[in-house]
């Protein structure tokens, strides 16, 4: 079967190597001409994507990464897999997506079913796809949502044995998603509508960011009251019913729990119901990086002023070199203008803001562990005694007491 997907990032290229291991012909298409040209030299900055078995494929035609939407055209099965990230005032944008229907709606010429992996609010395939691709005198549609729920960096749950959610706006359409998904995922979960599918997608990372947030509000409280928020949540989940663990942090990052929320908050606002609990979660995770920078400045004597400070890993999630909504970035911002001379370290970034990842430095006056990669050296602290807090979401003890 020929499939095309629209946007070869973290979720469309690993679909893209799933289907084409799987049997089928994939054009792989992205307006990025640079990526498509390091995608045909079996380049990927893709956590889990194996650059060899890229590179076989590209070389056996069986994955096409192309710029060229002549080579979309003939297609059973469109796949939209493009970012729906927020704006500069934090609402939904849907630009991406947009461009890329209007592209199909313009330029595909033959018969096709369309299915939407983009994230985004219930109603987005019924009401905002749909509508533009029947204005298209080239081709005919049929329609169906599958929301991507790929986890980078997730050594055990991958696009094959992660459940897939899937439903179409007809019977039909439903049939020939499912089968096309079942040649490459274990489990599909069958829906009664796209918006419920769409609609779980969203929920699932609300779930996740009402709950840190409330976890984050422990830690503050449990660091007033002079005990430990971790080893408190430690005690908790011995409880073997009824609890599951989050762990405090200093914000949310990435392209799922940062956004999702929002997306369900518009729609829900838009139809006249308040999100009152899920604006308040995004609002404290969104700002905990201020908060944090000023605990910071009480623990180093009430001024941050000429005081060196070096962040240990800017990426949102060790061990993937993505900063997409990183909290780190918004902490290092918030401790510079507290007057710290704040540099940082993080093996996986070359480069941010005209800035460069230096060496771990055991003469500064604070080290912050934030997002511990694997291969970051803490031993250089441990052995100059540096003073080191660690704010990281992670059980792991790295040598310090959890500042959170």
């Amino acid at each position: 079967m020929k499939v095309s997907v629209i946007g070869q990032g973290y979720v469309g290229l690993t679909l893209s190597m799933a289907a084409s291991l799987n049997g089928h012909n994939v054009i792989g298409f992205d307006v990025n001409e640079v990526l498509v040209d390091d995608l045909l030299k079996g380049k990927t900055y893709v956590p889990g994507v194996d650059s060899l078995k890229l590179k076989e494929l590209v070389e056996s035609k069986l994955y096409v990464p192309t710029s060229d939407f002549f080579k979309v055209q003939g297609s059973e099965i469109l796949i939209i897999a493009v970012p729906t990230p927020l704006d500069l005032d934090r609402n939904p944008d849907l630009t991406f997506l947009i461009n890329a229907v209007q592209l199909v709606a313009q330029k595909f010429q033959t018969e096709a079913l369309v299915v939407n992996e983009s994230t985004s609010y219930p109603g987005t395939l019924r009401n905002v796809i749909k509508p533009i691709l029947e204005k298209s005198n080239l081709a005919k549609f049929q329609y169906a949502s599958a929301p991507e729920r790929v986890d980078p960096g997730n050594s055990k749950w991958n696009l094959e044995n992660t459940p897939r959610v899937i439903s179409g706006i007809s019977e039909d359409a439903t049939t020939k998603a499912i089968n096309f998904y079942k040649t490459f995922c274990r489990e599909v979960h069958r829906v009664a509508s796209p918006e419920i599918a769409e609609a779980s997608k969203i929920f699932e990372n609300t779930f996740r960011q009402v709950n840190i947030a409330l976890v984050n509000e422990f830690a503050e409280i449990a660091g007033n009251l002079g005990f430990s928020a971790n080893d408190a949540i430690a005690a908790a989940a011995t409880k073997p019913f009824g609890f599951m663990p989050f762990i405090p942090g200093i914000g949310v990052g990435g392209h799922c729990i940062p956004v999702d929320p929002t997306y369900l908050s518009y729609i829900s606002n838009k139809f006249g119901v308040p999100s009152n609990l899920i604006d308040l979660a995004n609002e404290k995770n969104f700002n905990l990086p201020k908060k944090i920078a000023i605990r910071i400045k009480n623990e180093l004597g009430g001024s941050l002023e000429n005081k060196r400070i070096q962040i240990a890993g800017i990426a949102y999630k060790p061990e993937i070199p993505d900063m997409r909504e990183s909290p780190a970035l918004r902490l290092l911002e918030e401790l510079k203008i507290l007057g710290a001379e704040v540099s940082w370290h993080d093996p996986l970034i070359d480069s941010y803001n005209n800035e460069k990842s230096s060496p771990i430095d055991s003469t500064v006056n604070l080290g912050v562990i934030v997002t511990p990669h694997k291969n970051i050296d803490f031993s250089i602290w441990a052995k100059a005694r540096t003073k080191v807090i660690d704010l990281s979401s992670s059980s792991e003890n790295y040598g310090w007491p959890k500042f959170l």
